[in-house]
């Protein structure tokens, strides 16, 4: 498994309502997308960076969704340029299934 964890920085403070509204229309490709255990949408306490923070099943597939191509894409979307950073998971707890 691998984590990666987006990163978006803007000098103005992001807006919680405009977070939660990209997160809704954005999470319609994501929901049983293959390789991809879960995707989070997450706004700091103090609003100055939104973090998106994914779970893959397989490491290629999470390096490999990150292309040129798609960072452009959310560059737009949250008016920042991302920093992208992959975690090596070793453990997991999952009370979803509960």
């Amino acid at each position: 498994m691998i984590g990666v964890l987006v990163t978006f920085t803007q000098n103005d403070k992001f807006d919680r309502s405009t977070i939660a509204k990209i997160a809704g229309e954005l999470r319609g490709p994501f929901e049983g997308m293959t390789g991809l255990r879960f995707k989070s949408f997450m706004l700091d306490e103090d609003g100055g960076q939104a973090k998106n923070f994914y779970v893959w099943d397989d490491e290629e597939k999470g390096r490999s969704f990150f292309t040129d191509e798609l960072v452009g894409k959310v560059t737009e979307v949250y008016g920042a340029p991302p920093a992208i950073e992959y975690f090596d998971i070793v453990g997991f707890v999952d009370n979803s299934g509960s």
